[in-house]
Formats: C-alpha cells, sequence, structure tokens
C-alpha cells in the first residue's frame, strides 16, 4: 500500500514507537525490508540516498518501489533522502516518491526556510510529504566538534513556524555511517526542542546509537529513525562468507539468498528496538 510519511509518523511519535526509515539500493533489499516490515504489520519507509541515486535513476526506483508497495497491505513511503536541491525534489515527486526530504542544514536559517517553503508548495499539490532538517549530523565515527552543530531548540521552532514541514530532523547526537554503537542522545537538547515544537522528529545516523538510548527515544515526540549502515554491514559480513565458502558459485540469485536473509533480520532487530511487536509469521 502506498502511502506518504504523514500519518504514519504522527501516530507513531505518539504511542511509543518510532518508523524506521531504510537505505536501500534495489529490489532485494527493497523486499527484504517489506518483509520484515509485514512480520509486526508496521509501515515502511524506503530511502533513496545520493549512493542509491547515483546506482539507479530515481524513475527506475520509484517504478520498483511503487510495483513493491502495490503487493503489500503495510503502508510503503518512498522517500528521497538528503535532497539538496529543488530540482532533484521535482524529479522525485514526478517520478512517483510520495516523501521527500529536503536538507538546507547547511544554508542560513533564513535560506533554509524559504528553500523549504518552496518545497512545500510543490509537495502539498502533489500529497506529498516533506522532511526538513535543523542542525546537522556529521559523517564521522568522532565526537569532536559535535556541539557546534547541534539542533538549536530556537531555530527549530522558528523554523516550524515559518515552515511547518511533516517532520523536521534535528541533530541531538548521532552521527551517519557509525560501524559501532557509542552515540549518545543530548536529551536534554531533544526535550527542550520538543517544548517549542509541535512535530514529528526524525534521527539519522540510527545505527550507531547505543541501545537504551534507542528504548528512551520512544518516549520522545521522534517519529522516524533513519537507518542504513547496519543494513549494509549485514549484508556485506554474509556475502563475504557466501563468496568465501563458495569459491565456484557464480549465480547472481544463490549468491545473495543468505545476504538478503541477514538484510531482513537486522531489519526486523530494529523494528523491535523501535517498539513494534511481531505479530505473525506468514506474508501477507
Amino acid at each position: 500500500m502506498l502511502v506518504n510519511m504523514t500519518a504514519c509518523v504522527h501516530e507513531a511519535s505518539s504511542g511509543e514507537r518510532i518508523v524506521p526509515g531504510f537505505n536501500v539500493f534495489g529490489f532485494e533489499d527493497a523486499q527484504a525490508v517489506i518483509d520484515a516490515a509485514e512480520k509486526f504489520n508496521a509501515p515502511v519507509i524506503l530511502m533513496s540516498n545520493k549512493d542509491a541515486i547515483e546506482h539507479m535513476d530515481l524513475r527506475s526506483s520509484a517504478a520498483l518501489y511503487c510495483s513493491l508497495a502495490e503487493s503489500t497491505r503495510v503502508p510503503v513511503i518512498i522517500h528521497l533522502d538528503h535532497a539538496k536541491t529543488f530540482a532533484e525534489i521535482l524529479r522525485a515527486v514526478e517520478a512517483g516518491y510520495t516523501s521527500v526530504m529536503y536538507d538546507g542544514s547547511a544554508l542560513s536559517l533564513a535560506d533554509n526556510i524559504e528553500n523549504t517553503k518552496r518545497v512545500l508548495e510543490l509537495a502539498r499539490s502533489r500529497n506529498v510529504s516533506v522532511e526538513a532538517e535543523i542542525g546537522s549530523v556529521p559523517y564521522t565515527d568522532r565526537n569532536e566538534e559535535i556541539k557546534s552543530i547541534l539542533t538549536v531548540p530556537e531555530e527549530a521552532a522558528a523554523f516550524m513556524r515559518q515552515a511547518p514541514v511533516d517532520a523536521l530532523a534535528v541533530a541531538v547526537g548521532s552521527l551517519h555511517r557509525m560501524q559501532t554503537k557509542s552515540a549518545r542522545i543530548d536529551f536534554e537538547r531533544l526535550r527542550d526542542i520538543e517544548a517549542l515544537t509541535d512535530v514529528p522528529l526524525v534521527i539519522h545516523g540510527t545505527s550507531g546509537i547505543v541501545d537504551q538510548d534507542v528504548k528512551d527515544l520512544l518516549r520522545t515526540n521522534v517519529g522516524k529513525m533513519n537507518i542504513g549502515t547496519a543494513l549494509r554491514m549485514a549484508y556485506g559480513k554474509e556475502l563475504k562468507e557466501e563468496v568465501l565458502s563458495k569459491p565456484d558459485e557464480f549465480d547472481r540469485v544463490k549468491l545473495l539468498r543468505k545476504p538478503m536473509a541477514a538484510v531482513q533480520a537486522a531489519a526486523e532487530e530494529k523494528y523491535r528496538l523501535l517498539g513494534w511487536k511481531e505479530i505473525y509469521r506468514e506474508k501477507l
């Protein structure tokens, strides 16, 4: 079932659950995370980041993911992640994406607001949900100077007054592409943001956050968390083992069976961590 993100993240943020957004790169991993979502009767967000778009263009990605969404009863959101330009967002919307993130976090607050307002005007006319970002989540596993780019609560409030997006990504201590769970959430800052805004919040860089902090986030207004590295690590580890243990195997389908099972298992683990209960095991 193809939907936008708005209702799903609102319901999750008020019900001690969080909707996972998974970075996917094609048929196999997209189907794996949908299969995981079906076990929990939960929504799933299929996200295309810059690397994914370079691997498979927006139009091809949208066609594939829309087709997969039509074959399941769980809500499926097709989301463009970290788009930097209006042109890229327009291409995604025209291709069939149901949700977009405009990332103007590197700009001044005023420019970020103005650009986001333009995105909102387009999205509202197409029933597309919009995520934006205040503060900046870095791509590193070092914690130096993180405070200088964390979200300022008053700026988040000013942003939402002028550009009322459906979900707001905030920087509160997580980092992109961490391979170890060592990032800690600044809950005091998060509570201050919650006190000044009324919007589901989004956390990027979830793979590196310690599990207890993720569990504590269930009692906040966070409605979406982005997950990429955990799935890629599960895939890479299993694929290496398959190739090394079967040096004469050349069938792509056979080689990918165990890696995709590992991706699904990693996605299921995230659903449990984010407050979802497994309700059945049969495919819908």
